[in-house]
């Protein structure tokens, strides 16, 4: 019997959509992070920090430059993975998959979340109110896997969308 017919159920508790803060906000944040850090604040890294702090998208890297470069014309498609790669390790951004197989882009957020992707525009909801403790404790004892993390996320449209 495979796990899924297994644990058919979980207990959810509510869901709660989780609003983000001010994206200029985000941006400083992240402008300054990164400067604490050692790297340099060049035109083109701060194009990419703008973008990618403003949306309510994941992106992927070239969707990332083609936004970017529109407002800096000199944006190499290097500068953009670069950026993401500095902005990921510093747990600024964090990757997520798409349904199409490709990875993305979505603002990091604090504690333990999910997400909602839509398929068709790529928005981002993340939301809490997972109670995944007891599945996950009986998954180790069927599976001999000892668990220490889990991401989850629903894949649909968006109202926009629908």
């Amino acid at each position: 019997m495979s796990l899924s017919r297994r644990y058919n159920f979980f207990r959810m508790a509510q869901p709660q959509i989780i609003s983000e803060v001010n994206s200029d906000q985000r941006a400083r944040f992240w402008l300054r992070s990164l400067q604490s850090n050692g790297y340099r604040l060049t035109s083109p890294r701060r194009a990419v920090v703008d973008v990618l702090a403003a949306t309510e998208q994941s992106l992927t890297a070239a969707d990332l430059f083609k936004i970017a470069r529109s407002r800096h014309k000199r944006l190499g498609l290097v500068s953009v993975y670069r950026t993401l790669e500095k902005l990921e390790a510093l747990g600024l951004v964090q990757r997520v998959h798409r349904p199409d197989g490709c990875h993305a882009y979505i603002s990091a957020m604090d504690g333990h979340q999910h997400l909602l992707l839509c398929e068709s525009c790529g928005r981002v909801e993340v939301f809490r109110g997972d109670d995944l403790k007891e599945f996950s404790r009986r998954l180790e004892g069927e599976s001999g896997f000892e668990i220490h993390a889990h991401w989850l996320q629903f894949f649909g449209l968006c109202s926009q969308c629908r």
